[in-house]
């Protein structure tokens, strides 16, 4: 099955509701928690009624509390706290890297993907498809593309072997 994955920042049911089985939501919000938490269980049941998964951002404690279906950390995210936390056994565990340093945090913190950017979105973070493909050889782990992906160079992921992506403007 190849997913996609959409980072959100807010409950837009229109949006959600243009997505198929294979988009995994991502909800990605820093505010305060006491804040979120009511908005996160909206979001899921919303979720849960259309079959699409449901991951929380940088709140690992948080989404097992709301039995999410996992949680992304952030390249940002070094702790290794949530190596201690028990879940379920399909709860998944997803992280982005942007370079060789970052992704052996992530294998340490034992995500199930690593999600490597920018590869199309032209920030700091950019990599082209040359430095990225160098940087998927040096995993093992599951590689999902991250940035600047759209409906016309999604085409492109087919020669770098990746059919898994993840991003904001492609599924708006």
């Amino acid at each position: 099955m190849i997913n996609k994955y959409y980072f959100i920042s807010k409950l837009d049911t229109n949006s959600i509701d243009r997505q198929d089985k294979q988009t995994i939501i991502v909800f990605r919000n820093y505010s305060r928690i006491d804040k979120i938490e009511s908005l996160i269980l909206k979001i899921k049941k919303y979720c849960k009624k259309k079959s699409i998964k449901l991951y929380l951002s940088n709140n690992i404690k948080l989404a097992i509390k709301l039995d999410l279906d996992g949680a992304y950390i952030p390249a940002f995210n070094k702790s290794f706290r949530h190596l201690s936390y028990s879940f379920k056994s399909n709860f998944q565990i997803i992280g982005s890297a942007h370079n060789v340093n970052e992704i052996r945090i992530k294998e340490k913190q034992k995500v199930d993907k690593i999600f490597i950017s920018s590869l199309f979105k032209k920030n700091k973070n950019f990599l082209g498809i040359n430095r990225f493909k160098i940087l998927t050889k040096l995993t093992k782990k599951k590689v999902v593309v991250l940035g600047g992906i759209s409906h016309k160079n999604k085409k492109k992921l087919s020669l770098l072997n990746q059919s898994e992506f993840a991003g904001i403007s492609f599924f708006e």
